[in-house]
C-alpha cells in the first residue's frame, strides 16, 4: 500500500512540475549537477544510504563511481571528480591489489570498471605503484570470469554462458551483460594485445558469445523485447519461475525496464572498443538494432518507459498474488508506473549507439531526445538549495532461487514484490542519469 501511495504522490508532483522543467535552461549541465549535488555525496542501493568515498565494493556504487570518472574524463578541469573515485577505489583496495568477490557471482565484477582510467592516468603521473595495483586488480578480476567463473555446460543449451551468480546455476539473466562481458571488453581493449594475437582474438569470441547466447533464448520477434532471464536448466529447482515449454523454453514471464537497461547499455560499451573487424561485431550492431527497434515502440508519450515494458500505466497487478508451494506471495494491485533507472540506461544507450555509427541518427536521435526531455520532466527535481533528486526507480529486482520463492518473474512481483519497492536517488539511477547526460551534453 505504502509503495501504491508513494507512486501516486510522484505521479502528483511529475504532473505539477513537468510543465515547469520543460525550459529549463541549464540543462546542458545537468551531469555535473547530479555528479556534485548527488553522486560524490550521498545515494541509495538497494534501500540502503551510500557515501562514494566509504562505499563498499559492488555494482551499485561502482556504477556511481564510473560516471562520476565519465564526467571527469569529459570535463577534465573538474579534477575533484576524478579524486573522490580514486579514493573509492583506495578504499576497497585497502593497499592491496585484488577486492574481495564471491565466487561465481556476475555482480561482484563490475565495479572494476573504473580501474581502466585509474590506472592509466597513474601512470601518467609516473605514480607507477598505484597504476600497477589497479591493473592488477582489473586483470584479477577479469581472470575471475574467464578463467574461473561457472558456465552452462555442453550439455545444456547455450554451453559456454556466464552463469549469473552461483546460486542460479546455469542461468544468465540480461542484468549480467553489463556486469561481466563489459568489464571483460574492457579489459580487452586495455590490455587484450599484452597476451597475443590469438588469444585476444579468443577473448573477443568468448565476449560476443554470451550476448549472441542470451539474444537467441530470450528475444522475442513479435514483441521485440527480451525477457528479462532464461535457464537452460527450467526443471531446476532454482529455475522454477521459467517456462517448462514452447518456443521460449527458460525464459522468466516479463520483460523488465532496468533488466533491458542493462543489457542495451553493455552492447553499446563493448561495440564502443570491440574490433571493428571481428567476425561477431556485425553480429552485435545487428542485436543492438533489434533492440534499439524494439525499445523506440514502447516509449511512452512523455518520452520515459515503464516498469513493465510491455504495458502502460492501466496495468496493475491482480490483487490475487502468485501462488507458489500453497502459498501466497507479491499481492497488491499497485499500477505501473514510469521507471527511472531504465529510462535513463536507454537513453544513454540510444545517444552512445548514434555517436558510435551503430545506430542511425536520423531514426533514433528524435527518440533519444524525446527520452532525455522525459527523464528531466518525469524524475529530476531540484530543491530550493540547489540539491537535485532523481525520483521513482525500482530498488531491485531478481529471479528466485529456491530459498526466496517469492521472486517469481510475475507482473504481480515486479509490482507488489517486497524487494522490488520505488525508491528515489537510487544509485542505478544517478549514474545512468550522469552518462545520458555526458551523452547529451557532447552534442552541444
Amino acid at each position: 500500500m505504502k509503495q501504491y501511495l508513494y507512486i501516486l504522490l510522484s505521479a502528483s508532483i511529475l504532473s505539477s512540475c513537468s510543465g515547469a522543467l520543460k525550459g529549463v535552461k541549464s540543462k546542458s549541465s545537468y551531469s555535473q549537477k547530479m555528479v556534485e549535488n548527488r553522486a560524490m555525496k550521498t545515494f541509495n542501493t538497494n534501500r540502503n544510504e551510500q557515501q562514494l568515498a566509504k562505499a563498499h565494493w559492488d555494482y551499485v556504487p561502482g556504477l556511481v563511481a564510473y560516471s562520476i570518472l565519465k564526467a571527469w574524463e569529459q570535463y577534465p578541469e573538474k579534477e575533484e571528480y576524478y579524486n573522490i573515485v580514486k579514493t573509492y577505489a583506495d578504499h576497497c583496495l585497502k593497499g592491496l591489489d585484488t577486492v574481495h568477490v564471491k565466487e561465481s557471482n556476475i555482480d561482484d565484477l563490475a565495479a572494476g570498471k573504473i580501474l581502466f582510467a585509474l590506472a592509466k592516468e597513474e601512470e601518467r603521473k609516473g605514480n607507477t605503484a598505484d597504476a600497477k595495483r589497479y591493473k592488477d586488480c582489473a586483470t584479477f578480476l577479469r581472470n575471475k570470469l574467464k578463467f574461473q567463473h561457472s558456465r552452462i555446460g555442453n550439455s545444456l543449451p547455450g554451453a559456454g554462458g556466464f552463469f549469473h551468480k552461483g546460486i542460479y546455476p546455469n542461468q544468465m539473466w540480461l542484468d549480467g551483460l553489463y556486469m561481466g562481458p563489459a568489464l571483460y571488453a574492457g579489459w580487452q581493449d586495455a590490455y587484450g594485445k599484452e597476451e597475443g594475437d590469438d588469444a585476444n582474438l579468443k577473448s573477443w569470441d568468448d565476449i560476443a558469445h554470451q550476448f549472441k547466447t542470451i539474444h537467441r533464448f530470450t528475444y522475442d520477434q513479435d514483441k521485440q523485447l527480451n525477457y528479462h532471464a532464461w535457464s537452460a536448466d527450467p526443471s531446476d529447482e532454482n529455475s522454477f519461475w521459467a517456462s517448462k515449454t514452447g518456443p521460449f523454453k527458460g525464459c522468466s514471464p516479463e520483460f523488465w525496464g532496468r533488466g533491458m537497461g542493462w543489457y542495451f547499455a553493455a552492447l553499446v560499451d563493448v561495440l564502443e572498443v570491440m574490433p571493428k573487424d571481428h567476425a561477431d561485431y556485425k553480429n552485435l550492431s545487428n542485436i543492438v538494432n533489434q533492440v534499439a527497434a524494439g525499445l523506440a515502440k514502447y516509449q511512452d508519450k512523455s518520452g520515459s518507459w515503464y516498469q513493465l515494458l510491455q504495458y502502460d500505466a492501466s496495468k496493475k497487478a491482480d490483487g490475487k498474488g502468485d501462488e507458489v508451494a500453497g502459498d501466497i506471495y507479491n499481492k497488491c494491485d499497485n499500477a505501473n508506473y514510469l521507471e527511472s533507472s531504465a529510462s535513463a540506461m536507454f537513453t544513454y544507450a540510444y545517444f552512445k549507439g548514434i555517436r558510435l555509427g551503430v545506430l542511425d541518427g536520423s531514426t533514433y536521435l528524435p527518440v533519444a531526445d524525446k527520452a532525455y526531455n522525459g527523464l528531466l520532466s518525469n524524475f529530476i527535481r531540484e530543491g530550493e538549495n540547489g540539491e537535485i533528486n532523481i525520483l521513482q526507480s525500482c530498488a531491485s529486482a531478481g529471479l528466485g532461487p529456491l530459498k526466496d520463492i517469492s521472486r517469481t518473474g510475475t507482473a504481480n512481483y515486479y509490482l507488489c514484490g517486497k524487494d522490488v519497492t520505488v525508491t528515489q536517488n537510487e544509485g542505478k539511477a544517478i549514474g545512468p542519469f550522469i552518462l545520458a547526460s555526458l551523452e547529451f551534453e557532447r552534442r552541444k
